[in-house]
């Protein structure tokens, strides 16, 4: 198994909410975009909640609508070994530096897990002193909650974030 670099964070001086993945699919890292697999339902559910077209958006559109509305994207693990997608074939993570985040983002307010794998980790997170929350999964694999029921879930965070919806 090779070694996987994950993506870099897209945070900013703006930054409200901080959203951590587990660590990019096959999909994502082939196109260095952060929930780049087609049926994962990131992009929808942000469109749902902001009435925007960005799972249609060119990449850069979506990073601009979510800095925009002042979310932050990155993943717990900065690098991996993993054949395939799954989560529950990730082998040797390597944390990213949370603590970074503080430094860069001042108006950073909670950090949300997207998914079980990450919020494994949110001992870590919980170190920074801001409200932690866990999120269903947008990944296409998490079948058994409903698109409805995850926007729900996600507005609900957002609102508590002071993110726009």
């Amino acid at each position: 198994m090779s070694r996987l670099q994950g993506l870099p964070p897209v945070v900013d001086a703006g930054t409200r909410l901080l959203v951590l993945g587990s660590f990019p699919g096959v999909a994502s890292l082939r196109a260095q975009q952060y929930y780049g697999h087609p049926q994962n339902h990131f992009w929808k559910i942000l469109g749902a909640l902001w009435g925007l077209p960005l799972p249609q958006a060119p990449y850069a559109e979506r990073l601009a609508a979510a800095r925009a509305h002042g979310l932050g994207l990155w993943d717990v693990y900065q690098a991996c070994e993993r054949e395939g997608s799954l989560d529950a074939d990730i082998r040797h993570g390597e944390l990213n530096d949370f603590r970074w985040v503080l430094t860069q983002c001042p108006q950073l307010v909670a950090i949300a897990h997207n998914g079980g794998e990450s919020h494994r980790h949110a001992r870590h997170t919980l170190q920074l002193g801001l409200p932690v929350h866990k999120l269903p999964s947008t990944s296409p694999a998490n079948a058994s909650w409903s698109f409805d029921r995850k926007l729900q879930a996600w507005r609900a965070v957002f609102e508590s974030a002071g993110l726009k919806t």
